[in-house]
């Protein structure tokens, strides 16, 4: 820290135990100050000679108390510390002049009209040249003077003393790094003195320092200074949007105590609100500068505290521009108090929607390919490539099998969800499937037609061996569902050992060709398809048999009937199949939905028959349904 020492004579000032303060003299003092609560018992000559205040003061008062007059300055910046400061300096004592008192000393001169033009080499100027030549010139003295400057903000506004602070701020952060040597609170941190230091010049500097070198001490001013210096940063294009966006986040963890857990004190809800309206406010319009993660912790807040102006909106479209960088606990945003759902699932399909409005960008160039004209997907647009449908796809499936245990949530919130990325290819349905096993399981009172509908959200071909398997033991599933899942994987089955599938009954092959991407799929099927149900002895048989043709498929150790026979018998086995799926497909006679006890617990239960899923490898060392 830099410092300036004035005067030379020793420091005479004393004090007693009620605030009086007087200088030990042989001479006798002549005026009385009283400034605030403090009496200063002081001479008019060293203070008359270098403050046209006192002069104007002293003229026009009456003849005082004792031998001398007595003045009262109630209203001095920095109260009777800075008086003091100024006193000292008029009587010749040593005082020194630092980062953290400077401000309240030159406003005090100020105040006390301690100009050139009364003594020349007078405390104002000494003050202005130590602040030019050595505060402004350190970056820790700049943010300590700023800091300051909060308790007399209208004066040292006047004297100009913030916007040099600021300017000076502004400036070293465009340094280059590789000139940085003063210290600062980041690089300390992060590297290692073995590793990533040396010295030049008996001065440590680092080898590696990171060009957002500046953002945990800048965190440390109040909410309207850092605005104005970032503002500042961001106006004369200094450095990066990254950098600023890296510097919001720092703001936001210092300031917001429960920002990473999205949650804040009750008593700081509107100091919240003001901390989230600036950083909005703030944010870089350059897509990827700031994470989605920390947007969606952003969002959580701003919800959370009710942001003012279009806060929430302007958060949702960033994000919606990033989506496929989120996790599924980015998106888990909770409801407000007296909302039916646990979750903002409305708040989710806005994001949803910006990010497929991306996908019709008004801007996009074009091209014409024969009669037709086809849009030109930019190299920069990653974020309308397939990948990132795909991991979108992914993480909607995955925040879907969340919010299905909630008891409250309407279907129609769960399928509307759903449908906006159904035309993402997905190589997989597993994750779809999942979220609907959750959803049936929270929610067993639901109709026929209703199961029909969440159904048909998955295409049956596109399950997994694992998610079959679990799927034809489901018996939350109606009957038309496991039936397709059986036969899918018999033509699976058949396929990789190389056996011919026979004819099956035209009903069945049907299921092949079935609709299965939207609710809004028609079909021919009659509703008794749907509520035809096989014998549990009928279940078994076709189970065993799927899972015999498998493990042959597999290679695996314990070999099934229908491998030791041959092709032959294989055929057999099929054409056996093929009935028992003919008598399902043509029951009339049944009860319905599968009844019974809920022996199929949810995929990837703790049932040590059931099979697990990884299709949402965001949830860590979890990966059931339920």
């Amino acid at each position: 820290m830099k410092f300036m020492k004035l005067g030379s004579k020793p420091d005479s000032f004393q004090t007693d135990d009620n605030n009086v303060w007087y200088v030990a003299s042989d001479l006798a003092t002549d005026i009385i100050i009283n400034v605030g609560d403090a009496k200063f018992y002081l001479h008019k000559f060293p203070l008359l000679s270098k403050s046209a205040r006192l002069q104007k003061l002293v003229a026009n008062t009456n003849e005082g108390v004792g031998n001398g007059d007595e003045i009262d300055i109630p209203d001095i910046p920095g109260g009777p510390a800075s008086f003091e400061l100024c006193a000292k300096f008029c009587y010749g004592m040593t005082i020194t002049l630092n980062a953290y008192n400077v401000v309240n000393a030159r406003c005090a001169a100020e105040y006390l009209e301690m100009h050139e033009t009364m003594e020349r080499g007078n405390l104002i100027y000494k003050i202005d040249v130590f602040l030019t030549s050595s505060v402004f010139r350190s970056w820790k003295d700049s943010i300590i003077v700023l800091q300051t400057t909060k308790s007399m903000m209208m004066l040292a506004e006047e004297l100009k003393l913030v916007s040099h602070c600021i300017d000076a701020i502004t400036s070293k952060v465009s340094v280059d790094v590789s000139k940085v040597d003063w210290s600062y609170t980041y690089n300390r941190k992060k590297l290692s003195e073995e590793k990533n230091n040396h010295v030049l010049n008996g001065v440590v500097r680092s080898m590696t320092v990171p060009t957002d070198w500046w953002v945990e001490d800048l965190a440390e001013l109040e909410l309207d200074l850092f605005k104005r210096v970032l503002v500042n940063i961001k106006n004369k294009g200094l450095v990066r949007d990254e950098v600023i966006g890296e510097a919001l986040k720092v703001f936001a963890f210092r300031r917001l105590p429960g920002f990473n857990k999205g949650a804040i004190s009750s008593g700081d809800v509107m100091k919240a609100r003001s901390i989230v309206g600036l950083i909005i406010g703030l944010l870089p319009s350059e897509k990827g500068s700031v994470s989605c993660g920390f947007l969606l912790k952003l969002l959580k807040i701003a919800v959370m505290v009710g942001s003012e102006g279009n806060g929430e909106m302007e958060l949702v479209k960033k994000i919606g521009q990033q989506l496929e960088e989120a996790s599924v606990h980015d998106v888990l945003i909770r409801s407000n108090e007296g909302e039916p759902t646990m979750y903002d699932v409305k708040m989710v399909q806005r994001i949803v929607e910006e990010f497929m409005v991306q996908d019709h960008d008004p801007n996009g160039d074009f091209e014409v390919n024969g009669n037709e004209i086809q849009e030109v997907r930019r190299s920069t647009g990653g974020i309308l490539s397939e990948a990132s449908k795909l991991m979108v796809a992914k993480l909607v499936d995955s925040y879907l099998a969340e919010i299905a245990k909630d008891p409250n949530l309407p279907l129609s919130f769960f399928i509307d969800l759903a449908e906006m990325v159904s035309g993402f290819s997905r190589p997989a349905h597993d994750g779809i499937y999942r979220a609907i096993d959750m959803y049936l399981k929270a929610h067993p009172g639901i109709s026929k037609s209703e199961r029909k509908r969440i159904c048909r959200l998955m295409d049956c071909k596109k399950l997994s061996v694992e998610a079959c398997m679990h799927a034809v033991q489901n018996e939350r599933l109606p009957l038309r569902v496991v039936v397709q899942v059986l036969f899918f994987e018999q033509v699976r089955a058949a396929a990789s050992s190389g056996s011919s599938t026979p004819d099956l009954p035209k009903a069945i092959k049907d299921l092949n060709s079935a609709s299965h991407g939207s609710s809004r799929s028609t079909t021919t099927n009659t509703e008794e398809d749907w509520d035809a149900v096989a014998t549990a002895e009928e279940l078994r048989t076709l189970r065993g048999e799927l899972a015999s043709l498998r493990l042959e498929r597999n290679g695996g150790h314990t070999k099934s009937p229908l491998a030791d026979k041959g092709p032959v018998h294989r055929g057999k086995g099929l054409l056996a199949t093929k009935r028992i799926l003919t008598k399902i497909w043509s029951s009339k006679g049944g009860t319905g939905e599968h009844s019974g006890s809920d022996s199929s617990e949810s995929l990837g239960s703790g049932n040590h028959d059931d099979v697990k899923l990884t299709s949402t490898p965001s949830r860590k060392g979890r990966h059931s349904v339920s």
